[in-house]
């Protein structure tokens, strides 16, 4: 329990000083074609933070927006209102966001009460981290976002903290 417990803390700290390594650039689109490897992303179950696993399968038809981060990390804290406000803009026309939290369940839904997340949250621990690499996140840097269509393509993935009116942008054709 302690070995997992630090490798945990190992993780996040990890994730965090990649994320304000990158949180001061603009978050970069993945090349064109985006190298998702879209089966097992769909095929992919993750359990919320109740443990209960949940298909991503569930989403589509939505336009999705991924977003991998973790309470530690200072960019996915900018960015996480922006996205509550956008799913709050947008639900109601087909827009669902999805967090996957890089850490324990208690830490991930503390933050996400405390901040009033309003779409769901799975946990990521290990199958996480290869659904992110799964999705295009090679260098496991986070945040790391990523913007499918209905149809389940991925349009966009961007790494480090995302800008809300460039998402926006993004996401306003695919609704």
């Amino acid at each position: 329990m302690i070995r997992s417990r630090r490798l945990w803390q190992a993780a996040a700290a990890l994730f965090a000083v990649t994320g304000f390594l990158l949180y001061r650039t603009p978050a970069p689109e993945s090349p064109a074609p985006l190298e998702i490897r879209a089966a097992a992303f769909w095929e992919a179950r993750l359990p919320d933070l109740e443990a209960t696993p949940q298909p991503l399968m569930q989403w589509l038809g939505k336009v999705l927006v991924v977003n991998f981060w973790a309470s530690c990390c200072l960019p996915c804290q900018r960015e996480i209102p922006a996205f509550i406000a956008l799913q709050d803009k947008h639900g109601g026309r087909g827009l669902q966001f999805v967090g996957i939290a890089m850490e324990e369940a208690d830490k991930a839904g503390a933050y996400a009460a405390r901040v009033g997340m309003n779409y769901p949250i799975l946990r990521g621990d290990t199958a996480g981290a290869q659904l992110g690499r799964d999705a295009g996140n090679q260098m496991g840097g986070m945040p790391y976002t990523v913007v499918f269509d209905r149809r389940g393509n991925a349009i966009a993935a961007l790494t480090g903290e995302v800008d809300s009116a460039r998402l926006e942008n993004l996401i306003l054709p695919l609704l």
